[in-house]
């Protein structure tokens, strides 16, 4: 045969020969990159993370139906949990929760800060049974209680996130707001005021924790008359300086309907150095914490050998699909059009 019928075959084993190539070099390249998944391929970074003790206020007023998408769905302990829960999703692993409660005025540790990630199960179970029935009196010093929360912050080596509708029950004293002893700053976080802007009832439960309706003015305080009286007591109606010295009982008030009070969580804020947020304005309250805390920065063992098994399932693709390929003008070519005689 001539050179001219031997080049097309030449040819031909050529690209069958740089075909042979990919599948080889695929085939390698899974076989490669499978063994060093096996292997394992870990990488150190600095990771930012959040250690934070959270308290929950679980008094009276938080009972009170102004949160959740309608408004009303959820009170304002349900939403405190649920921001809670989801804070923990937005957080990332190695960060470290602890949980408290307030009532009356001191808070308690429930837990101490464990790391979320590994304790996820316990920490979602802990934060979904907190009660308002865990309450062991029915005042609500809000004040009092925050500087006792940060007291066990500090204790902890924490950063602070102290949830609260700020209803004090009963109302601040004439003196104001309690002086805070601490240092301001000292205890980082968050104050994150719940509840809505309107005043709503508070809802009332018998014994057995059924609600029987409403609070109403006679069932609840309207002032405060501990510590020493207003100057101006000598000019209220029925003063007497033994009997009566804050003068006669008020008749009405509103003390028994409940909203978020504002001016008086951004006071205390600023009087502790925390930063305020109110919950039902902000989606998430994991970046306010992040951004209103010092970073806590931690190396992180971090395990890359899903990119190696990734590169690995993709060769496999590819070989399969270069095989597709290759056997299809096979297909074509043992299908030949029929041919007639006449």
């Amino acid at each position: 045969m001539d050179g001219s019928s031997r080049h097309p075959k030449g040819i031909a084993m050529s690209f069958a020969g740089v075909n042979f190539d990919r599948r080889m070099l695929l085939l390698l390249g899974a076989l490669a990159a499978t063994i060093v998944a096996t292997i394992g391929i870990h990488i150190i970074r600095d990771q930012r993370i959040a250690d934070v003790l959270a308290i929950v206020d679980i008094t009276g007023s938080m009972n009170t139906r102004d949160m959740g998408n309608p408004r009303g769905s959820l009170n304002r302990l349900e939403a405190s949990r649920q921001a809670l829960i989801d804070m923990m999703q937005d957080l990332p692993c190695q960060s470290r929760l602890g949980l408290g409660i307030f009532s009356e005025r001191i808070s308690f540790l429930l837990l101490d800060p464990v790391e979320i990630c590994s304790n996820y199960d316990a920490l979602e179970g802990a934060i979904s049974g907190l009660d308002w029935r865990m309450a062991w009196q029915g005042d609500s010093f809000i004040a009092k209680g925050l500087y006792s929360g940060i007291d066990i912050a500090s204790s902890l080596k924490s950063d602070l996130i102290f949830l609260t509708d700020g209803h004090e029950a009963p109302p601040l004293p004439f003196t104001g707001v309690p002086e805070f002893d601490g240092k301001p700053g000292a205890v980082e976080g968050l104050i994150v005021g719940v509840g809505g802007s309107e005043k709503t009832p508070i809802p009332k439960y018998d014994d057995e924790g059924r609600q029987v309706g409403v609070y109403n003015e006679t069932d609840v305080p309207q002032d405060n008359r501990i510590g020493a009286a207003p100057k101006d007591a000598e000019t209220r109606e029925g003063y007497n300086p033994r009997n009566a010295p804050f003068g006669a009982m008020p008749t009405n008030g509103d003390e028994q309907l409940s909203s978020v009070k504002t001016a008086h969580l951004k006071d205390l804020a600023s009087r502790t150095g925390l930063a305020y947020v109110e919950l039902q304005n902000v989606r998430g309250i994991a970046p306010k914490l992040l951004s209103s805390t010092e970073p806590r920065i931690v190396p992180v063992n971090t395990d890359m050998a899903y990119v190696p098994a990734l590169f690995a399932l993709l060769s496999i693709l590819a070989l399969y699909a270069l095989q597709l390929i290759e056997r299809a003008p096979m297909r074509r070519s043992r299908v030949s059009p029929a041919v007639f005689e006449f």
